[in-house]
């Protein structure tokens, strides 16, 4: 398992000095373009000062990844190793979720803005559009240019880092929750049995295909047909959200999907929009005629991101609703949220444009209820034919959920009871009925991929006891 562990590790590494040898390629690149744009020896300097600042930035993730992994060794087997891997759930969940605020909001924001514009009113000839806006107590006026201004400014602000930073972060939050532990949460082998290593390049591999066919498919004769396009991309997803279902448990399944989407908008802002705007910057400094399809495919990549963001929105919050992934046929729920949130967000692009549409939103409200409504439980089926008790239900639970449901844990990954719920006695089995009642006997996504092999019976049992009032008698 060291090993394993290792090469994950090396990995991880890779990845975030790939993402980091570009950061400082783009920083010389924009001090080369300074240099062309005439800029005085202070700004000249401060650009350097920047350079350098990147190296020292890459020196201080590359230690502090090393310092976590060296702590991670030291105490894994230990009393610590869950509260260090919380911490770090913690840490880079919350970096996650910062950096992608600002990329998804940059992303409506822009949008909006784009659809928004003033198209015809009051123009001069270089202008595609402008728009007033009120904020925060000020006042804003925005302009968009045709192509470009006649001399480029200095202060150019570009937005591609919120998008980097929010990928790494992701990435490395699927290590840490699912790849790290990817014999608990990765792999059920009730579904498929194969070694951790294995779902991992699958997982892995995946991020890439899914890129390389989409891809593919903006750049084919599809490609310039809106509604045979998106047609064919929700079946392909669709493919997506079935096979993963099929290699992985179902939660990891509903996260590979959200990565698979945000890995094809990262990949969307660095191998085609940065460099589309950057030619449009090149060109525009040596005084040249910019090739008007850069900017229009630029544009169609950055709106189809723009579609992605509500799926991606929803997978992060699914994981904790087993409503969603805990139904029989999990990639039919994603499936149908994914289109339905994608449909809201059409509406509301429309509706920025000063487009009415009747159809869009209450056909994508009906997908949406469609999957909580067959998503939800039936009557419960099992018969009752005789009263059951609070010991037989105690039993139930020593024997399938105490393992990890305890002041002290038995399990092998688990050290601290998961979420802080615990069981060791009948009053607070008796209090947590509802909770039990939802990810036993409903969903069935307790134990967890089925660990400790509970039964049907058993869960009828313990669903007959709630039936019955959930007493303690």
């Amino acid at each position: 398992m060291l090993g394993t562990y290792l090469l994950i590790l090396l990995f991880v590494i890779l990845i975030i000095l790939v993402i980091m040898t570009y950061y400082i390629r783009s920083v010389k690149d924009e001090h080369n373009k300074s240099i062309e744009m005439d800029l005085s020896p202070v700004d000249a300097v401060k650009d350097s000062l920047s350079g350098s600042q990147s190296f020292i930035y890459a020196g201080i993730v590359f230690t502090a990844v090393g310092i976590i992994a060296s702590v991670y060794f030291m105490v894994k087997g230990t009393q610590w190793e869950m509260h260090l891997m919380e911490w770090m759930n913690i840490i880079v969940r919350l970096m996650h979720i910062t950096f992608g605020i600002a990329w998804i909001g940059a992303s409506f924001y822009f949008v909006f803005l784009e659809n928004s514009l003033n198209r015809k009113k009051d123009l001069r000839d270089e202008l595609a559009g402008n728009l007033w806006a009120v904020h925060g107590g000020g006042f804003y006026y925005v302009e968009k240019y045709k192509t470009a201004p006649a001399k480029i400014p200095k202060d150019l602000h570009w937005f591609k880092y919120e998008a980097y930073f929010t990928w790494v972060s992701g990435f490395s939050l699927l290590f840490v929750v699912y790849y790290f532990n990817a014999s608990a949460l990765l792999i059920d082998k009730n579904i498929l049995d194969i070694t951790p290593l294995t779902g991992i390049g699958i997982g892995v591999g995946s991020f890439v295909a899914g890129w390389i066919v989409y891809d593919l498919l903006c750049k084919s004769p599809i490609g310039k047909k809106n509604y045979l396009f998106t047609v064919t991309g929700v079946l392909i997803a669709i493919g997506f959200a079935y096979l993963y279902t099929k290699v992985f448990s179902a939660r990891a399944a509903y996260i590979h999907f959200g990565a698979m989407l945000g890995s094809i908008m990262v990949a969307n802002v660095f191998f085609v929009i940065i460099p589309s705007q950057k030619a449009m910057v090149k060109a525009a400094i040596e005084n040249k005629p910019l090739n008007s399809e850069l900017g229009k495919n630029a544009g169609l990549r950055s709106l189809h991101n723009n579609y992605f963001t509500l799926p991606v929105l929803f997978v992060m919050i699914s994981n904790h609703f087993p409503s969603t992934f805990g139904y029989k046929y999990p990639w039919l729920i994603l499936a149908l949220f994914s289109i339905g949130a994608a449909g809201v967000k059409h509406y509301l692009n429309l509706k920025e444009k000063g487009q009415l549409s009747i159809w869009v939103m209450p056909i994508s409200a009906l997908i949406l209820l469609a999957a909580a409504f067959i998503s939800a439980p039936a009557k419960y089926p099992g018969e009752c034919k005789e009263t059951v008790s609070i010991n037989q239900v105690t039993e139930i639970v020593n024997k399938r959920c105490i393992s990890c449901h305890s002041s002290k844990p038995t399990d092998d990954f688990y050290k601290v009871a998961p979420n802080g719920v615990m069981f060791d006695s009948p009053e607070v089995i008796a209090a947590k009925k509802d909770l039990i009642l939802q990810r036993v006997v409903v969903t069935k996504t307790m134990p967890l991929n089925n660990k400790t092999n509970i039964s049907q019976e058993e869960r009828d049992l313990i669903g007959c006891w709630i039936m019955q009032g959930g007493s303690l008698k």
